[in-house]
């Protein structure tokens, strides 16, 4: 049985948060459709269900991080804020978001509260891990079928007769006069001064 730690965590969020719509105590509010999920962002989240996939990629994480609190998801789902010419710097995310996302699981029996040492925050319920691993492992099934699903091939229908055309012949192409444009004189001695390459060729001196 396929878990939540064998699927590809963006497949896995986008099939939970199709579920999480059909949850009572998950809606998005009023001011969702406004709101930019953290300083750092230049505009609203382009998706309309952005509030449920935030939920069940908080979900995600209280299952495998858990206990964890507010602080460190803002710091999670924080990103690196444009200052133009400045240098950018690391902003936190928004926190009433992320706080009223964990006050709906925890209202859907998906979250709770727990201390486990030192660490306090909220963990995922036996509910949302259920919800997690069996989404996972639907999602495990369809991709078996779609990925390792046998294709048949009619090795005689499908072969063709290939022709491998002849390799072209290379062209002679006889070498130009040389860069200075005109052939160097035949008068002219071994040191020619003209612009053409010098000519061998002995002194008249005798």
């Amino acid at each position: 049985m396929a878990t939540k730690y064998d699927i590809p965590q963006n497949i896995l969020i986008e099939k939970v948060a199709e579920g999480l719509k059909n949850v009572e105590a998950i809606q998005p509010p009023a001011w969702a459709k406004f709101a930019k999920t953290g300083s750092f962002k230049e505009r609203v989240p382009q998706n309309p269900d952005w509030w449920y996939m935030r939920a069940a990629s908080v979900l995600r994480k209280l299952s495998l991080k858990g206990p964890i609190g507010v602080s460190k998801l803002r710091v999670v789902y924080g990103g690196r804020k444009n200052r133009g010419v400045r240098p950018e710097h690391f902003r936190k995310a928004s926190g009433n978001i992320i706080r009223k996302v964990l006050q709906q699981l925890e209202k859907a029996g998906l979250a709770q509260q727990k201390t486990v040492g030192k660490h306090y925050g909220r963990v995922a319920t036996p509910k949302g891990n259920s919800v997690l691993d069996k989404t996972a492992n639907a999602l495990a099934k369809e991709l078996k079928k779609t990925v390792m699903h046998p294709i048949v091939v009619d090795v005689k229908k499908e072969r063709k007769s290939i022709t491998v055309a002849p390799p072209k012949k290379r062209l002679f192409v006889p070498r130009g006069p040389p860069r200075g444009g005109r052939k160097p004189s035949s008068s002219s001695g071994g040191g020619g001064g003209g612009r053409g390459r010098p000519t061998r060729g002995r002194s008249g001196k005798k």
